[in-house]
């Protein structure tokens, strides 16, 4: 997320006041048992009111929700909550939690640009919808084009809001719906300020744009950042159709805005959502993503999620639920070098998008902020934290970490320094994130960074110089998965692997929004029609475009087809058979990182075999879990239970990956003569033309054998289905061991590949 402290301490002031008077009330989303209704109520809405009046004469109804749930939000106090439980055809009271966003060779890199891979549909666009629920979008943005396109498709049913800043004209063939959602954002915060923010869905932060024109961004020949990444810059599926569902804002993503944004796409009719947000991780009753995402799903509609920004750290995941796709960040090939010259004639790689006037060729005295600051963050270059006349003229190394990466070197400027180097610690390795810097600045990894400590205390007159290498293409080895790309075991539910790929998610350029600078800072008085920014943020639009891609391709495809498409195609080692690397810490990655590989888009248009499954699939896994009746209900719209006496498996879930949890068995060296035995069930859906599959394993421990039956399976026909069983046998092991290996499926052409996870606990 980027600065904005005056604009956001504003919000909170507000915030503040407006508690005085309510201060006891916070925002429920109460979900209603639809069967339960009484006979006395005409409708369901008759229903709901009275209900909520019944605890509350003085509040009022912010959403009332039937797609994604039967039910309303509404402002209670903590007591007035507690009747409302109590009372019957009540499901759930949900307190409502904020959640944050995860903040042009993508294509290329991916294998789109290729003759037969420039576009789903004709040439006069796509009838696949990509909905994206994030910040608005610029309306102005040339990635926003819809020159060539057909007609808006007919079964479309959303809207293009007007607002401020914001009007029906700005939709068109491609932007062809618009909406905003503040009712809860509002209900928390007081009414929106409009000489701040924009009541409509203009996007006044940026992030929507560029995720929105990363999934569906039409082509723009010459887009660059200040001159960096030059070319053309185009979504991954441009003649695809978006709608843009605004429920993010200053001070967050409410819950209840979220659900209501993902009523309306699944009302409006998107095949896909992209949703680059996410909170800490809960139960899949309690998270109203994982929630909202179950009920799009259930009507058809693929949801691509960001894995979150708290990697290199292990269960650092959000956004686990199966039904959704979960997606960490890779690097792309395409770097921006800005190199550090020391005194001693060492010369050190680093990144930088700064674009200003550049540092003149003599050396400058060098100065590490740790060393000169009194204060214990000095290091870390914090407002405030450099003392005056000790950096005038010099070059300072910052460390990352607390506050923006932009941010610390205005922190350097403001006390007279002329340039910053920005050395990453441990928590971020190697890692080489590049921003639009405001001084001439180089971001290092931490090895040099340390070797620059080390030449700072052993010269008595250390000095440096700052120069710019433009944009770099072919960088090797690429991709490596980015060190802030949150990482596994799932925290949740170990069973199933997650993320569930990686995409492209370092350096990204995309559109931008005209409201703020490329930076995020106030002081930044700089605007740039696109920006290259990093996050899962940026990853999960590249799998909502490419859904639209396999979406187009094969309309019948339900969004798990899709998800395994992607997922078993992906790839996990470079071309020359060694794994994908981790950057954060210099050794190969693995699943719990990298989950099946990284997307490979052409591969997964013709998969051979899927592992399909459908929302009552996704109904049993959350039987299996031992949910009460009235949490799955709240799933089914009180259609259905679990069936009792039904022996419920988390293993039989059709996943297209194998994650198995072991236990330790007791004893010294954790007891190596105990072992496990588990068991898990697949199906495969033939997509492709009559073939006979063999099975093989690759498997990098012995202290687990693996064992499929059958070994070998014969399809004759399209969409035929064969069931298979792999049976996992392994020795106890040292609680904490991991492990990994593959399932492949393999005939003709096509390799059907599947990454298993061991992990002993």
């Amino acid at each position: 997320m980027k600065p904005r402290n005056v604009v956001l301490m504003t919000v909170i002031m507000a915030f503040c006041y407006r508690n005085v008077a309510a201060q006891h009330q916070k925002t429920y989303i109460v979900h209603m048992d639809k069967a339960s209704k009484p006979s006395v109520f005409t409708d369901h809405m008759e229903w709901y009111e009275t209900s909520m009046r019944s605890v509350s004469e003085s509040t009022s109804m912010l959403y009332a929700y039937d797609k994604v749930m039967h039910g309303f939000s509404t402002r209670l106090t903590v007591d007035e909550a507690g009747l409302l439980r109590n009372q019957p055809g009540i499901i759930s009271v949900q307190e409502e939690v904020i959640y944050e966003l995860h903040t042009t060779r993508s294509p290329e890199f991916l294998g789109l640009e290729r003759s037969d891979m420039t576009m789903s549909g004709s040439a006069s666009g796509s009838d696949v919808i990509v909905g994206v629920v994030d910040t608005g979008v610029w309306p102005g943005s040339k990635s926003l084009d819809d020159t060539g396109f057909g007609p808006v498709p007919s079964l479309w049913k959303g809207e293009c809001e007007s607002g401020t800043g914001f009007n029906v004209t700005s939709c068109n063939k491609k932007l062809i719906g618009a909406r905003y959602f503040s009712r809860a954002y509002e209900a928390a915060y007081g009414p929106i300020d409009e000489t701040i923010e924009s009541k409509s869905p203009m996007d006044d932060d940026g992030h929507g744009t560029h995720t929105s024109t990363t999934a569906t961004g039409s082509a723009v020949i010459g887009a660059s950042l200040f001159g960096f990444a030059k070319g053309k810059a185009r979504g991954m599926a441009p003649r695809a159709r978006l709608a843009v569902y605004k429920a993010c804002w200053l001070g967050g993503c409410f819950g209840s805005d979220i659900l209501a944004a993902m009523e309306k796409a699944i009302i409006d009719g998107v095949h896909v959502l992209s949703l680059s947000i996410g909170g800490s991780i809960s139960d899949y009753p309690t998270d109203i993503v994982a929630y909202g995402a179950f009920k799009a799903v259930s009507h058809g509609i693929f949801v691509s999620c960001s894995a979150g920004n708290s990697g290199p750290a292990p269960q650092s995941l959000s956004n686990v639920a199966p039904w959704i796709a979960t997606v960490g960040a890779g690097t792309l090939d395409r770097d921006f070098p800005a190199y550090v010259t020391l005194g001693n004639g060492k010369k050190l790689y680093g990144v930088s998008l700064y674009s200003g006037k550049p540092l003149p060729g003599s050396m400058f005295p060098l100065v590490f902020a740790g060393n000169i600051s009194n204060t214990t963050t000095g290091r870390l270059c914090v407002p405030g934290s450099l003392p005056q006349g000790r950096v005038t003229g010099k070059i300072v190394m910052c460390e990352r970490g607390l506050n923006s990466r932009v941010q610390k070197g205005m922190v350097v400027k403001a006390a007279g320094g002329v340039g910053m180097i920005l050395a990453n610690t441990d928590t971020f390795g190697e890692e080489l994130v590049a921003d639009t810097h405001l001084i001439p600045s180089s971001t290092i990894g931490q090895k040099a960074g340390d070797e620059i400590k080390r030449y700072i205390v052993s010269d008595h007159n250390p000095m440096a110089t700052i120069t710019s290498g433009g944009t770099q293409l072919g960088v090797q080895p690429s991709p490596v998965v980015a060190a802030f790309s949150s990482r596994g075991p799932n925290p949740l539910t170990p069973e199933i692997l997650k993320p569930d790929f990686i995409a492209p998610g370092v350096n990204i350029l995309a559109g931008w929004t005209n409201k703020v600078a490329p930076t995020g800072l106030s002081e930044d008085q700089r605007r740039a029609e696109f920006n290259i920014v990093s996050g899962t943020s940026m990853s999960c639009p590249h799998v909502g475009g490419l859904a639209a891609l396999l979406k187009e391709a094969h309309p019948e495809w339900s969004p798990a087809a899709i998800k395994s498409a992607l997922m078993t195609t992906a790839y996990s080692t470079y071309k020359n058979g060694e794994r994908l690397l981790d950057v954060a810490s210099g050794m190969p990655s693995t699943a719990f990182d990298h989950g099946a590989g990284h997307v490979d888009p052409v591969s997964a248009l013709d998969p051979g075999l899927v592992y399909d499954a459908s929302a009552d699939d996704y109904l049993s896994f959350l039987c299996a879990l031992n949910y009460s009746s009235s949490v799955i209900r709240m799933f089914t719209g009180g259609s259905s239970t679990c069936t009792v006496g039904k022996k419920y498996r988390v293993e039989d879930l059709n996943y297209p990956s194998f994650s198995v949890p072991l236990m330790t068995a007791s004893g010294q060296g954790g007891g190596s003569s105990a072992a496990n035995i588990v068991k898990y069930t697949r199906t495969l859906t033939n997509v492709g033309p009559p073939e006979t599959y063999k099975v093989w394993i690759l498997s990098n421990t012995r202290a687990v054998k693996i064992k499929v039956e059958p070994e070998e399976l014969t399809f004759t026909e399209k969409n035929e289905k064969k069931v298979y069983t792999v049976t996992f046998t392994a020795s106890s092991m040292e609680s904490g061991t991991t492990s990994f290996g593959r399932l492949v499926w393999s005939g003709g052409k096509y390799v059907v590949s599947s990454p298993i996870a061991f992990s002993w606990v």
